[in-house]
């Protein structure tokens, strides 16, 4: 199915992007600026080259199949690219002016977006980005910030909200701690070792304590509800900490514990406001952020 996809015309995918992300026809139509039949014939069009049905009508309202479903994230990347390439060839990012917020963890805004700000510097010089770093959904429903990368899906009916992978964490700890305190062979040997909380400690508890880590509070003396103090606290060799293995790669002097352990896996999504479809300057810098955190 993907290759008949990546053969099929662009205007078709388009038609079947916008049905997909507006749930009609008719709002599909307003926003690429075309007549609601001619989006029906591309739509109908792009079934039949594909050989499959993409959405199914309940009530007035269209919701994908499977297919449609399965389709849906491969035109949304032609479309981002598509709308980069655009920008890119014309020169409209070199010009596109004004502010986008940016909301992420501390962790997140600390340490992992560096290289993005890099990029939208040379790819949109004259956007000024502001990052906003917390965790609180809050910060983009009352528009403290334009987009939010989250680790949990954001639900709320305002949003534009896409999942864009699944990063993994492990056990770091700094080699100096463990020149100390000697290396953990085993998930057993963890309980012989001090650990960096991050936020409460009986949460971090009730996690970790069902994966077979035989810790109590006791094994938890220092720590902080900021995780990039936390982190601090870790390589400075105070016990041994989580973190997220494309941050923790950055620092050589951390090491990964129990490197064969499986590893921790969360979800990272992106939320905006509606806006993402009419304002150009958003729009630039979503693209950039899916393309960068997608990135291996």
């Amino acid at each position: 199915m993907i290759s008949s996809a990546e053969q099929a015309d662009w205007a078709k995918i388009r038609a079947f992007l916008a049905t997909a992300e507006t749930g009609s026809l008719s709002a599909a139509a307003r926003r690429l600026g075309i007549t609601q039949p001619t989006v029906g014939r591309q739509v109908a069009a792009l079934e039949q080259e594909l050989g499959v049905l993409l959405f199914e009508r309940l009530g007035k309202a269209l919701h994908l199949t499977q297919p449609g479903a399965e389709l849906l994230e491969h035109a949304r990347r032609m479309g981002e690219a598509a709308g980069r390439i655009s920008l890119l060839a014309s020169g409209l990012s070199q010009s596109i002016e004004g502010k986008v917020r940016i909301t992420a963890s501390d962790v997140m805004s600390a340490y992992g977006l560096a290289p993005f700000l890099r990029r939208v510097r040379d790819q949109a010089p004259k956007l000024e980005i502001e990052i906003v770093a917390s965790d609180d959904v809050q910060d983009i429903l009352r528009r403290e910030a334009d987009i939010a990368i989250r680790h949990l899906r954001p639900d709320q009916p305002d949003l534009i909200a896409r999942f864009l992978r699944d990063s993994t964490g492990h056990y770091y700890a700094s080699q100096d701690y463990l020149e100390r305190r000697g290396t953990p062979q085993h998930i057993t040997d963890l309980g012989a070792h001090d650990f960096i909380s991050f936020g409460d400690t009986d949460r971090m508890l009730e996690y970790l304590l069902p994966l077979g880590l035989p810790l109590t509070r006791d094994n938890f003396r220092i720590g902080s509800s900021n995780g990039v103090a936390a982190w601090q606290y870790a390589r400075q060799g105070f016990g041994i900490g989580i973190m997220d293995d494309r941050i923790a790669a950055g620092f050589s002097e951390m090491v990964k514990v129990l490197p064969k352990q499986a590893p921790f896996s969360y979800p990272v999504w992106l939320a905006t406001h509606r806006e993402l479809h009419t304002s150009r300057r958003i729009r630039l810098v979503w693209d950039l952020l899916v393309a960068f955190l997608t990135e291996e």
